[in-house]
């Protein structure tokens, strides 16, 4: 999984890059948070298709997917593209998708955390729910956790260790050094990271930013550009079991 795509840098970052990434790793699932896209803030249907043709199979996303308005009829129509499961009931698009990939049944769920985030469902009795209505043959199962709070990550992957492949998190843009198998067999990262530009501050204009934390009257900050990067997870699942053998986290630097 790819974590955070923001603006531009990033979205070219993966544009180029994800054919020899899928092959170098030999992936057969290339999953990649969308929800920061489109100039930093959600998607729009021609980006979205542009990647899916170039080799990403589903996209999550959190809690910008819906700050531009042609996101809404689009992903009623897409089923890769992702939105938090949390959200209210008639939200346009679904937070889970399911499929097979080589001969195996597989499902992606997309949950946003509470704390310091928009008012939303409660994650925890969610995924339960998404996960008792797959049949038992689904047991490849990976989830993206939008969250901004360290620990509510944490809880999440122990709430759902052993009954999910995987859980990462995506939202902060910062990559954490905590992947780990946890004891029941769930694969584990806090974030994943941001794919995009490390010359500003999580992928935005650092003057922008810094305005907004000493002035009044700052604008919305604009996406930076230079010393670009792609963060990323790797994880390699035991299709009869479900559970995760290998979790490895890289970060590489991008030439433009």
């Amino acid at each position: 999984m790819i974590g955070d795509v923001v603006a531009k840098p990033g979205r070219m970052a993966v544009l180029e890059r994800i054919q020899d990434l899928r092959e170098q790793h030999e992936i057969d699932l290339a999953i990649m948070n969308a929800e920061n896209l489109a100039g930093g803030f959600s998607v729009t249907p021609s980006l979205c298709e542009q990647l899916f043709n170039s080799g990403i199979d589903v996209m999550t996303s959190g809690n910008h997917i819906f700050d531009k308005k042609e996101a809404i009829p689009y992903i009623d129509k897409q089923p890769r593209l992702l939105r938090p499961g949390n959200y209210p009931p008639g939200t346009p698009g679904n937070g889970m998708w399911t499929g097979v990939v080589n001969g195996t049944a597989v499902a992606v769920l997309n949950l946003m955390g509470r704390v310091f985030m928009p008012a939303s469902d409660d994650p925890f009795r969610v995924a339960d729910e998404l996960l008792k209505s797959l049949p038992n043959e689904t047991r490849v199962r990976l989830v993206d956790i939008h969250a901004e709070a360290t620990s509510e990550k944490v809880a999440m992957g122990w709430y759902l260790d052993g009954r999910v492949s995987t859980v990462v998190g995506t939202h902060t843009h910062v990559q954490t050094a905590d992947e780990r198998i946890l004891p029941e067999g769930t694969a584990y990262l806090t974030d994943i990271g941001m794919t995009g530009s490390y010359s500003g501050v999580i992928g935005m204009n650092k003057k922008d930013v810094i305005a907004r934390f000493t002035t009044a009257t700052a604008r919305r900050a604009e996406h930076s550009t230079e010393q670009v990067r792609i963060c990323a997870v790797i994880i390699d699942v035991d299709e009869e079991s479900g559970k995760a053998r290998r979790i490895e986290r890289i970060s590489l630097a991008h030439e433009q």
